[in-house]
């Protein structure tokens, strides 16, 4: 009697909520046009459209200033830039990257597809999520004038390490923090939104182990921001005080401690990763059964894992820090817990590899890129668990070869993971299939770039080349001529995306509701492109059937 109550009254609620969803709809054939349309949509698809783009405009802008940095290493010598540029380049590069080009496109994603997924009719809380999306171009475009202010933007690399960010920083670093704190927001109040829609206007019948692995990844990864960004919003608020009023958190000569903030930094940064990579295993986890056309082997272990690692991320955050001088018992611990974090990280890898296994596999291009991500990776794992041995990270400490790990876990990882999505979901957004023989192109070439830049790293690094240098010895020149050309290979290749997405939105293979033979969810049941209004009365559900989980 009492689940039967509680089935009516989350039958009238999802009910109410697609009856105010359609006075919504009335209203919105009489809302703004134009600018305003856009500037103040609430709608979960207009809202992802424009966090996607604005990663993909991002991706542009941080790729320019890789190529900027690649240009300068062809060679040795100073070629076209002075030093305090080019640690610039490096800084800006890598704080776009991460804060502005990754995060945003997962976040795009989950607007666009968590609502289709859980058969909701849109985010439980729209305006907020149009606030969240507006928090991001203010930030990025402080971050971006930075560059034009005297001294110049940041110029002590995207970790931002005290004393060089607070004793020694240009008078833009207080903009810089201010940037960061907006990001900060954004994530927040994104999650907040995420987590409400998954728990809360899922379809009648819809268990959490009922959804997608996409909706999963996202909810666990909505958890670890909202308990790292506010660390994150602490360390730059300490930092900020250092620099106009006169504390000394982290200065030394004050009794701060400039390690301090390496802790409170990489507390909020290792989390960080996971946060750019969980998203990244829930997408692949959809791919891969679909052109298996197999159900995805071991989905509640997957579950599982992804709570795991999540869980774990928040103690290993000191495997960064090795080369400070920390205890040996403290080395010894997150030593230990950052190979233990392999094991939940190899399950995935496993069963996506037991789904492939004697699959009725088709490699259309958002196979590829999803298997790409599983094979590089990989080597981005393995090379993190050389990593993780502490008297080996002496040697790799700061050096190419880590700039080669974390670059195959954040490219060929989540990059291709996203480039993976955007193939896969092109035809639930357009209505158009994208151009098979573009998108076979745009792989082909990415992988090549991406191997070509990033694999000769590890050497130059074993070698002994520091990173963040402008200027190297003569035995480094081969790896790193290699490493630009790569580098570049890879930036124009990704031009090619651009006009296959154009070519999509313009026209093209028309697609069907289920656009892909072995695709499974609610998403495929709208059609393609999906209307602006999607499940006014909540789509039918039936856990025996329609679950990824049932056997």
């Amino acid at each position: 009697m009492a689940s039967d109550t509680s089935q009516a009254t989350v039958q009238q609620s999802v009910s109410d909520v697609a009856q105010d969803e359609a006075a919504h709809t009335s209203h919105a054939s009489h809302g703004p046009t134009g600018i305003m349309r856009w500037l103040l949509t609430t709608n979960h698809k207009e809202i992802g459209s424009l966090y996607l783009l604005f990663s993909l405009l991002m991706l542009f802008i941080g790729g320019t200033l890789a190529l900027v940095i690649r240009a300068e290493l062809f060679q040795p010598g100073m070629q076209y830039i002075q030093p305090e540029f080019f640690n610039q380049m490096t800084t800006m590069h890598g704080l776009i990257m991460v804060f502005g080009a990754i995060m945003p496109a997962f976040v795009g994603l989950a607007n666009w597809m968590i609502p289709l997924q859980v058969g909701a009719p849109d985010m439980a809380l729209p305006r907020l999520n149009n606030f969240s999306f507006w928090l991001l171009p203010v930030a990025f475009g402080i971050l971006l004038s930075t560059l034009f202010m005297e001294g110049g933007g940041p110029n002590f690399g995207w970790t931002f390490y005290a004393p060089l960010s607070t004793t020694f920083a240009p008078p833009s670093t207080s903009f810089f923090i201010i940037s960061i704190h907006l990001a900060g927001i954004s994530s927040i109040l994104g999650a907040i939104n995420i987590i409400a829609t998954i728990l809360n206007l899922r379809t009648p019948g819809m268990r959490l182990m009922d959804m997608s692995l996409f909706v999963w990844t996202w909810l666990i990864t909505a958890f670890l921001l909202i308990a790292v960004m506010p660390v994150l919003a602490g360390v730059v608020t300490m930092m900020l005080m250092d620099i106009n009023f006169g504390t000394s958190f982290f200065n030394a000569a004050g009794g701060g401690d400039p390690v301090l903030f390496q802790h409170l930094f990489w507390f909020f940064g290792h989390p960080e990763v996971y946060i750019m990579i969980l998203p990244a295993f829930g997408i692949v986890s959809l791919i891969v059964p679909t052109f298996a056309r197999k159900r995805l082997f071991g989905y509640a272990s997957m579950v599982y894992a992804t709570a795991s690692i999540a869980i774990l991320s928040f103690l290993v955050w000191a495997h960064h820090m090795f080369a400070v001088g920390l205890p040996l018992t403290a080395e010894l611990f997150f030593m230990y817990s950052t190979m233990l974090i392999a094991v939940p990280t190899g399950v995935k890898v496993f069963n996506w590899i037991a789904t492939l296994f004697r699959g009725s596999i088709t490699f259309d291009v958002p196979m590829l890129f999803a298997l790409g991500f599983i094979v590089m990776f990989t080597i981005g794992g393995l090379s993190g668990v050389m990593l993780a041995i502490v008297p080996a990270d002496f040697q790799y400490h700061d050096t190419y070869f880590v700039v080669a790990h974390f670059h195959y876990v954040l490219v060929p990882g989540a990059l291709f993971a996203i480039m993976a999505a955007a193939y896969y979901w092109m035809p639930k957004w357009t209505g158009h299939y994208a151009n098979e023989t573009l998108g076979k192109w745009h792989f082909w070439m990415s992988v090549i770039g991406v191997n070509l830049t990033f694999f000769p790293m590890h050497f130059s690094g074993l070698a002994g080349m520091p990173r963040r240098i402008p200027d190297y010895a003569l035995q480094f020149a081969d790896f790193n001529m290699i490493s630009s050309i790569g580098g570049f290979m890879f930036g124009f290749s990704q031009l090619i995306f651009v006009w296959v997405l154009v070519k999509a939105i313009r026209g093209g293979e028309k697609a069907p509701a289920k656009a892909w033979e072995g695709a499974e969810g609610l998403e495929w049941t709208v059609p393609s492109p999906a209307p602006l209004h999607t499940f006014d009365t909540p789509p039918a559900y039936d856990p025996a059937t329609d679950s990824p989980s049932r056997h």
